[in-house]
């Protein structure tokens, strides 16, 4: 029987951590950046009252 190499696995999930942290760091600079570019964007999307006004206008 093989001996397992626990080193390789190891070393692969380390790899796939830092994969995982690239991507969420992406996510943040990629949010941030439209955060940046379009300020009313957030505003928008989580002010209710926005709606409100909105509708009643109509």
């Amino acid at each position: 029987m093989a001996k397992t190499n626990y080193s390789y696995e190891k070393r692969q999930q380390e790899i796939k951590k830092q994969k995982k942290r690239q991507e969420k760091l992406k996510k943040k600079q990629e949010k941030k950046e439209r955060k940046d570019f379009d300020p009313q964007l957030e505003v928008d999307n989580n002010d209710p009252e926005v709606e409100k006004d909105e509708s009643a206008d109509n």
